[in-house]
């Protein structure tokens, strides 16, 4: 990598790059609007309308697991091999293909294809940030690599921020649409988004493939033996095929009879229980096994990257869900009634809380000292919540009922100052905040519940880069192979919507209380942030004191 390392300073490349990241936000982001549209559309119940999300991240999941299976198989790394360059193409092309599969599910008015669809796009998306991760910290001198991905991040996130905005414009001409306008939708428009997407797909793969800014970062690499890891992960593949075989097919079932109606949801609601159980206990269970004889167990010997999976898990899990099922939220009265082409501002909100918190994050990179740092710590946020309300009122909606949210955003201005850049203490203080306001807008309804909920973004932000670093501290030689089995754990983001989605099914239960999810959620996150530090300590690594901030 020779060629890479020479170039310490690539600023065309590197703004070629952030291209994708820009595209991962804005896809992931939009379907929080698609979410509700395809629910009214289809006539889906909330859990079905969280197959969406399923489909999506469970891509994540099997196309990083597809790629270790090969390393490990023929010891030989697919990325490295064709290069980061290439790699990011043919994600790119297969991104489109994706799409190309959405029209056609579209004109055959299936749900169950546009699934594939969609499947197929976050397929392209997982080779993507296979390679474009390790790409930027390349594309410059080694001390400033964190900085591009961080800078990587903050494209990411302007995506989530508008991504819901257009997506909304895109399917309803308008993110303030009446009922009778929602009525009389057809597919048509999710056709035309669907094309314009894979041009840019299509744009974007020939811009990477003709620019001659970007070196071929092609590498050597030799894959480190882990065979028992290989087994955990293919064990705990066949568990999630044996819970959603079931669930799939009783997504097939027709029928108006409401006692059937119910035994399908309960049954719904068991599997995807047994299936998080499952999922869990594989994780726990290797952690047991790899404490006992470390042989054979790769990355996953050390036990705070067997933890740091299951905070992945968890971490993206929250983060997707708490938006996913926030357009069924809104539409409570309580909540103001909102139709499904309304919740468009509230989605680019909590999107953009994250463009916040990451904007935030990323001071370290221009290095202030002193007064000006804390002066910063204010000033950047409000700044970051000024853009995204400007996001919406361009698109002309009415951005009088989020003002009083910059009291949240001070909260976490607070937390980012207290918690002085070091991971373990900002992991474990934001998820504890997390969890606060996700209690605070249970046990309250209307405009106080809705900026507690929207809150989840803030505090969400710099959880990634937080998680990573701790899991990954003390790797060595595993480094690269951990770091892989972190971005498989991105397949929380298709396990956990669908379970508060069927809690909120339950009549017991409701959208409201499934708000529960989320708090369990934060609360393992806090529970990792401070055993983390612990593990680590017991290592011989102070790492809040040696690399603080891992933002």
């Amino acid at each position: 990598m020779s060629d890479l390392q020479k170039r310490s300073s690539n600023s065309g490349a590197l703004s070629t790059l952030v291209t994708v990241f820009f595209f991962w936000g804005f896809i992931a982001a939009g379907n929080g609007v698609f979410i509700p549209f395809c629910k009214h559309y289809f006539q889906l119940d909330q859990f079905q309308s969280q197959l969406i999300d399923f489909a999506f991240y469970l891509a994540y999941y099997l196309g990083a697991l597809v790629l270790y299976i090969i390393a490990t198989v023929f010891g030989k790394d697919l990325v490295a091999r064709w290069g980061f360059k290439n790699s990011i193409v043919y994600g790119l092309i297969f991104s489109a293909l994706g799409a190309m599969v959405m029209i056609l599910a579209v004109n055959a008015n299936t749900f169950s294809g546009m699934l594939a669809g969609l499947f197929t796009v976050a397929l392209g998306f997982s080779l993507q940030q296979t390679a474009a991760n390790p790409f930027a910290t390349m594309l410059g001198s080694p001390e400033t690599g964190a900085h591009r991905i961080t800078l990587g991040g903050g494209i990411n996130s302007f995506g989530t921020a508008i991504g819901p905005i257009v997506v909304a414009l895109a399917l309803f001409g308008t993110t303030i649409a009446k009922d009778d306008q929602i009525n009389s939708l057809g597919l048509d428009k999710v056709t035309i988004l669907y094309a314009c997407v894979g041009a840019l797909f299509l744009l974007a793969a020939g811009l990477f493939f003709f620019s001659k800014k970007l070196p071929a970062g092609k590498y050597d690499t030799q894959s480190e033996s882990s065979p028992k890891a290989l087994i955990a992960l293919l064990v705990m593949t066949a568990f999630m095929i044996a819970v959603f075989v079931p669930i799939f097919r009783s997504y097939m079932v027709v029928s108006t009879d409401p006692n059937i109606l119910e035994s399908i949801q309960m049954d719904r609601f068991r599997w995807l229980v047994i299936g998080l159980v499952l999922i869990v206990g594989t994780l726990l269970a290797s952690l047991f096994s790899a404490g006992k004889n470390t042989k054979g167990w790769g990355a996953m010997q050390y036990p705070q990257l067997i933890l740091g999976m299951l905070a992945i898990f968890t971490y993206v899990g929250v983060e997707v869900t708490i938006q996913s099922n926030m357009g069924a939220l809104l539409e409570q009265p309580a909540f103001g009634a909102y139709t499904s082409s309304q919740v468009a501002p509230f989605i680019s909100i909590y999107w953009g809380s994250l463009m916040i918190g990451r904007w935030t994050g990323s001071l370290k990179i221009f290095d202030p000292r002193g007064s000006l740092k804390t002066l910063l710590l204010f000033v950047v946020p409000v700044v970051a919540f000024a853009v995204v309300l400007g996001v919406n009122s361009i698109a002309q909606n009415d951005i009088k009922p989020f003002y009083g949210y910059i009291v949240c955003i001070v909260i976490q201005a607070i937390a980012f100052y207290a918690t002085q850049d070091k991971p373990a203490k900002t992991l474990t203080v934001f998820s504890l905040l997390g969890a606060a306001f996700m209690l605070i807008g249970i046990f309250t309804t209307g405009q106080v519940a809705t900026y507690a909920f929207l809150s989840g973004g803030l505090f969400c932000s710099i959880m990634w880069p937080c998680i990573f670093a701790l899991s990954i501290a003390g790797l060595g030689k595993y480094t690269a192979q951990g770091s892989a089995f972190l971005v498989m754990m991105i397949l929380g983001g298709a396990i956990i919507p669908p379970l508060q989605g069927k809690l909120a099914d339950l009549k017991s239960i409701g959208i409201h209380q499934s708000y529960w999810v989320p708090v369990v959620g934060f609360a393992y996150l806090a529970w990792f942030g401070f055993s983390a530090k612990r593990i680590l300590q017991k290592q011989g690594i102070d790492y809040d004191a040696t690399i603080g901030a891992g933002h």
